[in-house]
């Protein structure tokens, strides 16, 4: 493993033992689940929505150097054969130096349920494993299990705004041209990306991620040239290992303000 990844292994792995000191459990964020409603395509759209304590703050997908993935399982469930979470705009957040992705206050993720059976309930009942932040990082597990209601059509209007907070995608943030080189340094890979795009905000921060989770992806270093906007982030296999980049399996999620544009693949020039 690089050098590079073990001082922030490091770093993870002291917040994880401040939080076991800290005896964490459910009181810092208060989870539930929105029943939703039907769609006549035969899927269900619910919700996950979570409640943080006041200063309290959880992460993104992606959550940065220094955040904690959130991690679900939805094995437990009835009747559901596929979860597809449609995340809102994040935030950047400053954490002890670094930067981690996240949200705040209160957080409602939509969840796009396909069921095993068309035209029977699910029941959805999940374990769901996330950080949560203010002075120190705790991690906390959280269960949950709720019967949808087949046959609902009105839509709750928490979700309906949740699925209209996502990033935009390229083409309706107007981004005109994406394309990476990827070099090769000690331990890994150096990808720049760039990207031509309007302006989305006065500190936009592009965030890196892979489609392989066994690849590392260091926060990269972001700057604004006129239209393009330049990304450049280090690339490590977890296990220390060499590895082939699959380019269509990039994503870059630019943040600026409280917007944010949503990039998928990231071919040659």
């Amino acid at each position: 493993m690089t050098k590079r990844i073990l001082p922030v292994l490091a770093t993870l792995g002291g917040l994880v033992l401040t939080s076991l000191a800290a005896h964490a459990d459910e009181a810092m964020v208060k989870a539930r689940i929105l029943t939703g409603w039907s769609q006549q395509d035969g899927q269900h759209v619910a919700a996950l929505q979570l409640t943080m304590q006041d200063g309290w703050k959880t992460y993104w997908r992606a959550p940065g150097d220094a955040g904690i993935p959130p991690r679900f399982d939805w094995r437990g469930s009835r009747n559901l054969a596929g979860v597809q979470i449609t995340w809102p705009t994040p935030r950047s957040i400053g954490q002890g130096g670094q930067r981690s992705i996240g949200y705040g206050d209160t957080v409602t993720l939509p969840l796009t349920l396909t069921p095993q059976r068309a035209g029977q309930p699910i029941n959805l009942s999940g374990t769901i494993e996330m950080g949560v932040c203010k002075d120190i990082c705790v991690p906390v597990t959280l269960r949950l299990s709720q019967d949808l209601p087949l046959g609902e059509t009105r839509r709750d209007p928490q979700i309906v705004s949740a699925l209209a907070s996502r990033p935009a995608s390229a083409q309706e943030a107007g981004v005109t041209d994406v394309h990476c080189t990827v070099s090769p340094m000690e331990g890994g890979l150096q990808l720049t990306a760039e990207l031509r795009m309007p302006r989305i905000g006065r500190d936009e921060i592009a965030v890196v991620e892979s489609a392989n989770e066994a690849i590392w992806v260091a926060q990269p270093r972001t700057e604004r040239q006129g239209d393009r906007l330049v990304a450049r982030a280090e690339l490590y296999h977890v296990e220390g290992r060499a590895f082939a980049l699959d380019r269509s399996g990039i994503r870059i999620t630019v943040l600026g303000g409280d917007r944010a544009v949503d990039i998928r693949g990231c071919p040659a020039r």
